[in-house]
């Protein structure tokens, strides 16, 4: 169990519902169980209830299509089944009456339909109009189990709704044509339906639809079979991908030899349906091995997409770092060439140096960088014009501001001469960097 689940993609708590639902619901088939599940995305409870409304005749949530399916009729390979007590080839003479009732069928539902479709033209039948599909129905199954009782579970919906359910569900679907008319439909009903092993065989192996030919649902479900004498009961199942009558019974018999027929249709057909149940799982493991290869790739295209998203914003980030170094380098360089250029122009505007004499001071001014400068001034020149000095020397810090040495104190620049800070010859200045 646990390789075959592995090999169909099945996780530990599917298996676990699957069994769960085999033992609730006592379907063998595990084929069956785990397309019921897989129908309704694992949802046991909902699994569940469905059978449960199988059981008791309703349809279930996949019979709400209003259109039923094309069901074929495949003259020879469809098995027919009349009262005189032969089921099939027996011998020479069963072989040449098998064939004779082909033959017969074909012929009559051939011209039957022919029939129907040039008296269509020339009388009405009220039976054509399409009036209360369910309603027939229903009607028919509540005036049948108050006359005939027991008898298998009807499906308690429209023939096209059985079609669906039994095609979606893969499973076999009787359907039975009632004619009050016929005189063998009351002995039928009362021995052949109510027969235990009958209903018991029918309620565990396919759907039960019926209606009587006098309403609307019957009479047209009547004339899609071709069906030629009553009581009539078909076989429908699905048969190499379409819903095809695989055996009509055409008239009463024995309980035991509807059984007898029943199970050789059942057991004739099985293998078309198993086939159909396989080909489905193949289909849904295909299209969950497709559903994750195109999330894998989805995932690894994101994944991709998300790299290239990332190498573009590296990218972007270098750039920018890029074109901000080059921009502050610019700046840098701009404002270099305009403070080189500032300095000339500060020299060139200085007043000339003045000679040694009563009236000049000699100041001894040091720079950061350790160099000393040596420079006259009168002593009615301003401590800007001092500032002015410092400034052009190409050592100068841009900012500073000059100190005496002690006591220390700043000079500040401005229009103030340098006998008013009280600078005298041979005094010793520091320059300071404001911006270190």
């Amino acid at each position: 169990m646990d390789l075959e689940d592995n090999a169909l993609g099945l996780t530990q708590d599917q298996t676990e519902k699957m069994l769960q639902f085999q033992d609730l619901t006592g379907i063998e088939d595990i084929s069956i169980c785990r397309d019921v599940l897989q129908r309704h995305q694992w949802d046991l409870e909902v699994a569940i209830q469905e059978q449960l409304n199988i059981r008791e005749g309703r349809p279930s949530v996949f019979a709400t299509e209003a259109r039923a399916p094309t069901v074929v009729h495949d003259h020879i390979a469809q098995q027919v089944f009349t009262d005189d007590g032969s089921d099939g080839p027996g011998g020479v003479r069963g072989l040449f009456r098998y064939v004779v009732n082909l033959v017969v069928s074909m012929c009559y539902s051939t011209i039957t339909s022919v029939l129907n479709l040039l008296l269509s033209f020339v009388r009405n039948d009220d039976r054509r109009l399409v009036t209360d599909q369910l309603g027939d129905v229903m009607g028919f199954i509540n005036n049948y189990t108050s006359r005939f009782s027991p008898h298998p579970v009807f499906y308690q919906g429209t023939y096209a709704q059985a079609l669906n359910d039994a095609k979606n569900e893969l499973r076999f679907l009787i359907v039975y044509l009632h004619s009050e008319s016929a005189t063998e439909t009351q002995n039928f009903c009362r021995t052949t339906l109510a027969d235990p092993d009958v209903i018991q065989y029918i309620n565990t192996h396919a759907l039960f639809w019926g209606c009587s030919i006098d309403t609307s649902e019957g009479w047209r479900v009547a004339q899609s079979v071709g069906g030629r004498r009553y009581p009539l009961m078909c076989v429908v199942c699905v048969r190499d991908h379409r819903m095809t009558v695989v055996a009509r019974s055409e008239g009463a018999c024995a309980p035991q030899q509807l059984l007898q027929r029943l199970q050789r249709v059942v057991t004739e057909n099985e293998p078309h349906l198993a086939a159909a149940r396989a080909d489905r799982v193949e289909r849904e493991v295909t299209a969950r091995l497709r559903a994750a290869q195109d999330e894998a790739y989805a995932e690894s295209l994101a994944a991709d997409q998300e790299k290239e998203r990332k190498k573009e914003r590296e990218r972007e980030a270098r750039d920018q770092l890029e074109r901000d170094t080059l921009h502050r380098q610019m700046m840098e360089e701009q404002h270099r060439q305009q403070v080189i250029e500032a300095r000339a122009a500060m020299a060139a505007s200085l007043p000339e140096e003045p000679a040694t004499g009563s009236t000049a001071v000699a100041l001894l001014i040091r720079l950061p960088c350790g160099e000393r400068l040596t420079r006259r001034f009168y002593l009615v020149d301003t401590t800007q014009d001092l500032y002015n000095f410092v400034f052009s020397h190409p050592q100068s810090p841009e900012e500073f501001e000059i100190t005496t040495n002690f006591p220390k104190r700043v000079i500040a620049r401005g229009p103030s001469t340098l006998t008013d800070v009280g600078l005298k010859d041979r005094d010793v200045l520091f320059v300071n960097d404001t911006n270190a």
